[in-house]
Formats: structure tokens, sequence, C-alpha cells
């Protein structure tokens, strides 16, 4: 264990040096959560001055849809950009003619990602209070579920365009910035899924997601938790990460059998 630990330490550190010699890198993981509060903050503020009541309590809304969303969407660059970094540096064959591990490789993605995300939210947290008067921590303890389901969407996401990437190669690669954004209308981010047409509903009701902002509108409206809600994002969580692993399994086998993992990067 404390060898395995070591080695997941080794390949955290392998990406803390990148970003700790590299600002433009640590620039960009604050720069599109920022950006995206900036234009949807406006846009909140201006519907909340002008239906009054109504209207903030929908700007609180999308400011928190805004803010939880990120998660999902930097929970699942870090895992696929710190892989990318593997391929583009052709370091991939080099990795996994040591004794790393896939799991460890994994373990260590997933750490990285997961600060990543807690640093590329923090400034965009800070902003939403100065500039719209928006706490999100007035969620209260509930939003430590939300973070943790949406994070666990954005790590199976994650796995699942790694293991295209083991696949097909680097010319997968635009997926790592295409495929979370698709999912983005069907998350009901910033409305019910009641809101969609009726045979997109069902899509809707498969994601975590959905869930987790029904009820995070709970709180918001109603100043309730939706533990059903907050219950079936879990199961769904359990369910699609399950199957994001097993395909990575897979994946990574039939990879090392073609000798993918060295001309991966080719």
């Amino acid at each position: 264990m404390k060898t395995s630990l070591r080695r997941i330490w080794a390949m955290i550190y392998r990406h803390l040096a990148v970003y700790r010699r590299s600002w433009p890198r640590v620039a960009e993981i604050a720069y599109w959560p920022t950006l995206n509060l900036l234009i949807w903050g406006f846009t909140a503020s201006y519907i909340g001055h002008l239906h009054a009541s109504p209207g903030a309590q929908t700007a609180s809304a999308l400011i928190a849809g805004v803010l939880l969303w990120e998660i999902t969407l930097r929970g699942q660059l870090g895992v696929t950009l710190g892989f990318l970094e593997e391929i583009w540096s052709r370091n991939l064959g080099h990795i996994f003619v040591s004794p790393l591990r896939p799991a460890e490789l994994l373990a260590a993605l997933l750490s990285v990602s997961l600060l990543r995300t807690l640093a590329g939210l923090f400034p965009a947290t800070i902003i939403a209070y100065l500039l719209y008067h928006y706490n999100i921590l007035l969620l209260g303890p509930v939003l430590l579920l939300f973070f943790v389901n949406l994070l666990f969407m954005g790590w199976w996401i994650a796995l699942g365009i790694v293991s295209l990437l083991f696949r097909y190669g680097a010319g997968a690669e635009a997926l790592a910035w295409t495929i979370a954004f698709g999912i983005t209308p069907v998350a009901c981010v910033y409305y019910p899924a009641s809101a969609l047409p009726g045979w997109l509903q069902p899509v809707a009701m498969a994601l975590p997601a959905a869930h987790v902002f029904a009820g995070m509108r709970a709180g918001l409206f109603q100043h309730a938790a939706d533990w059903p809600d907050l219950a079936q994002a879990s199961a769904l969580n359990l369910g699609w990460m399950l199957l994001a692993i097993l395909i990575f399994g897979a994946e990574f086998r039939r990879a090392r059998v073609r000798g993918a993992l060295i001309s991966i990067g080719e």
C-alpha cells in the first residue's frame, strides 16, 4: 500500500510540477469558470432587477447553476487533460513500462482533477459574492452532496472519453472539450426536466445532474433538501461509474494488446 501511494503521489507531483512552471496553465484553470459566471451573472442580475422578487429567485438559481455545473465540467477536464498531457508528451508508453498500474494512474488523475476543480471554482465563488452578492454556501451542508455527485459525474464522463482515446487514439481528443458541454442541454442546469420535450425527458432523468439541480432548486425556492432526488443522483452515479470503469478496463487491455500505448500519440 505504501509503495502504491508513492507511485500515485509521483504522478500527482508530475502534474503539479507542470502547473507550477506554467502560469498560462494556472490562469486557464480559473478562466472559463470565471467567464461563464460573468456572462450568466450579469444576465441573472438583469433578470433580478427586471422582475423583482421572482426575478431574484431566478437570478439565484442561474448563478448557483453556473457554479455547480462547473464542478462537472472542471472535474471531467481535469482527468481528460491530465491523460492528454501524457499523450502529447509521448509519455504514456513510458508510464506503463514502469510498475505503475492503471488504477494508480486513475487515482492520480482523479486527485489532480479534484485540485483543479477547487482551484478553478474558488475565484468564481469569490467573484459571485463580490459582484452579485451571492453566497453559494447559503445552500448549507447539502452543498457537499451536490459537489460530490457532480464531481463523480464529471469523472465517469472523463473515463468514457479516456476509453475512446484508447480505442481511437489522439484523433478523438476533441471529445475532451465537447462531450460534457454537449450534455448541458439535457443536464437541466437552468430549468427543470419538465421544460424538455417529452421524448427527451427520460434521457435527462438518466443523468445524475438533472436530479442534483432539481434538488438545488428545491433548496433555493422551498428551503428544503430534496432527498429523493439526491438519492437517485447518487444511485445513478454509482451505476454510471461502474460501467465507465468496466469500459475503461476493457479498452486499456485492448490497447495494450494492440501496442497502442506506445503509438497512441503518433
